[in-house]
């Protein structure tokens, strides 16, 4: 506890790291209260009464209202949340391997990183016009809540109110990466769904016995060590430098052993948030359920079941093919086999240049696949949850998109704390651990 005080007082004493989390905060706060904020004519009592009779168990409705924080069952202004910009991100990395002109911006440093990032606000904007009269139909006029005397002018106020939210949502999340604490983005969905964490524990609490409450957090400790060690685990090569002549002898140019860390989660949580959006798209476009008497399409009946064999399967399947897809993104064999030679640095046995890049490539292509693998086991645990009688809503947290992105996100937060409070010299968060937030001197961070 006096260690935790100590920290405490560290994190204040530095002037910008304590600007940016009260900056961060305050902009949380200000996405919270949005979530609540209902879309004009909405009959909200109706909605809520809907919602008790219909309990949302094994819905996809639920899943999303998890990572809205509330706001899309609460019919807000900001019930799209910040998929659709997941959604936008994910469409323009696909163009950044198929079109020429994407690959060009990504090559063009910043300019081009600031291209893309105005493409995708823009697609975020087409997706969200798309996706909110689908919400409005589907969701809120199903469950009743819909303006009795809703005209043209309700429906496209409506629609630009959903558009404007979900872009303040992401423009706060921009604001947080650049003047604030962590990543943004992820860190609202992070907020979103700890924030639902308390009242589903209380729910548990009160329907099992004091036994089977221990042995659930036993379980679920269990659950986070294992994600923590798969998101920080480094698969260490081994690298020699070659020798310099300094007067008559020879002398090591870097002084010590040193190595290439290769990441076995180099994607962190994105494939998790990428699959999960994918999962959302054709629901909200090929769905059938929003005419009367008209049979659900198989969308409809198979995805929408978030604790269902078919949703999870694919949901799977979709987890280890964006794994390997921005592990592919993030890790450039061919460039960091150039960046060794560059620097006199080779791997023992392995000839510099081609050969370095091919042996980086097998290396990381053999530890992606377990990596992929545990990341969607992960995922589907929350089915298995359920399926062994844990309540609805508290098993989201036993597992899954939830964990993971939970996991990822506090650790890379607190990487960046611990990296302002050893830039001035003092004792990090993580002394004493084997977190990755505090680097060896004798790493090669730069590759």
């Amino acid at each position: 506890m006096k260690r935790f005080i100590q920290n405490i007082k560290n994190i204040w004493k530095v002037e910008e790291l304590r600007k940016r989390i009260i900056l961060t905060l305050s902009l949380i706060l200000v996405y919270r209260i949005g979530s609540f904020i209902v879309l004009p004519g909405v009959n909200y009592e109706a909605l809520t009464s809907a919602q008790k009779e219909a309990g949302g168990a094994g819905t996809l409705e639920t899943l999303l209202s998890l990572f809205s924080g509330g706001g899309f069952t609460n019919a807000s202004i900001m019930g799209l949340g910040i998929m659709p910009y997941i959604s936008a991100s994910i469409i323009m990395q696909l163009l950044g391997m198929a079109v020429p002109a994407v690959q060009k911006m990504q090559n063009e440093g910043e300019s081009g990183r600031k291209q893309i990032n105005n493409y995708t606000r823009i697609l975020t904007i087409i997706i969200c016009a798309a996706q909110a009269p689908s919400y409005l139909t589907l969701y809120i006029g199903q469950k009743g809540a819909l303006p009795v005397d809703a005209g043209s002018l309700w429906w496209a106020q409506s629609i630009i109110v959903m558009v404007a939210g979900s872009m303040f949502a992401v423009w706060l999340g921009e604001r947080i990466t650049d003047k604030g604490i962590g990543n943004g983005i992820s860190l609202l969905i992070t907020v979103g769904i700890l924030a639902r964490l308390p009242q589903s524990f209380l729910s548990e609490v009160a329907m099992r016995q004091p036994l089977l409450i221990v042995l659930e957090i036993v379980v679920f400790m269990l659950i986070v060590v294992g994600t923590i060690l798969i998101v920080q685990g480094v698969r260490k090569i081994p690298l020699n430098t070659a020798k310099r002549v300094v007067g008559a002898r020879a002398a090591d140019a870097q002084g010590a052993r040193s190595y290439l860390p290769l990441k076995v989660n180099a994607s962190g949580v994105m494939p998790i948030i990428f699959a999960q959006a994918i999962m959302t798209i054709p629901v909200m476009i090929f769905s059938g359920g929003g005419v009367p008497g008209e049979k659900p399409s198989w969308f409809q009946t198979n995805l929408s079941d978030i604790y269902g064999l078919t949703y999870n399967l694919l949901l799977g399947l979709l987890i280890v093919v964006f794994t390997y897809f921005y592990t592919a993104i993030m890790i450039n064999p061919r460039k960091m086999a150039d960046d060794l030679k560059r620097n006199g640095g080779f791997i023992p046995g392995v000839r510099p240049g081609e050969e370095t890049a091919n042996f980086i490539d097998t290396l990381v292509s053999r530890i992606t696949l377990p990596g992929s693998l545990f990341l969607a086991i992960i995922a589907i645990l929350p089915s298995i949850a359920h399926a062994a009688g844990i309540t609805s809503g508290f098993e989201m947290f036993f597992g899954g998109t939830s964990l993971l992105i939970m996991v990822g996100v506090v650790l890379d937060t607190l990487q960046q704390i611990e990296s302002y409070l050893l830039n001035r010299h003092m004792d990090g968060l993580m002394e004493g651990t084997r977190v990755r937030g505090r680097r060896a001197a004798n790493e090669l961070s730069g590759f």
